[in-house]
């Protein structure tokens, strides 16, 4: 599934972030890496990018303020069930900047130790999409490739499973954030399934009212089928 999220960042917190980033350029430490670096063994050969060094001060701030956003935002919460994240981290396509097809690593160890295994994947856009050509992230499905370029302040939800890759930048400066979620639902078909009924179950409650039968019975339905597909 993929489910794009508009507007989950408010336009000032996008300004503020943005100004942040381009600033890490004027700094005199040197803040912006070589994005080879965090990449596998085949990812590297097809990585183009700029990523902002993960262990310094300003990454951390940032990333934390990207975590309290989507852990706060219902739309996501029911599209992922989130156990655990990778943190957020945060990269720059420009002058032809791409990153070639590829699959995301399956289990990622985090700063503190903690594994993470990758069931959904997350791009948050931080440039709109009028401020760079090129940069469409496209995410191979039973479908075809869809290309997804989105305007700031908008997020991505894809399968971390999809080969997907991010076409070359070839005007301007394409600024986003990533990472990634275990679910408590490892199965995307049934995370799915979950989700699909849940957003039916806050349009009734909204529709009929919370005390209706059919809506417990449904919510009821949705929390049994919960605790059989849960990750224990």
């Amino acid at each position: 599934m993929l489910l794009p999220i508009e507007k989950l960042l408010r336009e000032n917190d996008v300004q503020q972030l943005r100004q942040h980033l381009e600033g890490a350029h004027a700094v005199k430490a040197k803040l912006w890496l070589d994005g080879k670096r965090t990449a596998g063994s085949l990812a590297r050969n097809v990585k183009d990018n700029l990523q902002l060094d993960e262990t310094s001060d300003l990454a951390r701030s940032l990333s934390q303020a990207v975590m309290q956003a989507v852990s706060q935002h219902p739309l996501f919460i029911s599209a992922t069930l989130p156990e655990k994240f990778y943190p957020p981290r945060f990269n720059c396509y420009q002058g032809g900047g791409s990153y070639g097809l590829h699959i995301d690593s399956s289990i990622m160890k985090r700063d503190d130790g903690e594994t993470v295994r990758t069931d959904v994947s997350g791009t948050l856009f931080l440039s709109d999409a009028d401020e760079y050509d090129g940069g469409e992230l496209a995410i191979e499905t039973a479908f075809g490739a869809q290309e997804i370029k989105l305007n700031a302040g908008d997020l991505i939800l894809y399968p971390s499973t999809s080969m997907h890759e991010v076409r070359p930048v070839t005007r301007g400066k394409r600024f986003a954030a990533f990472f990634w979620i275990q679910s408590l639902v490892s199965d995307s078909t049934k995370r799915e399934q979950l989700f699909e009924l849940d957003q039916s179950i806050q349009v009734l409650t909204v529709d009929r009212g919370p005390e209706d039968q059919e809506v417990r019975r449904l919510s009821g339905l949705y929390h049994n089928l919960m605790r059989q597909w849960a990750m224990p």
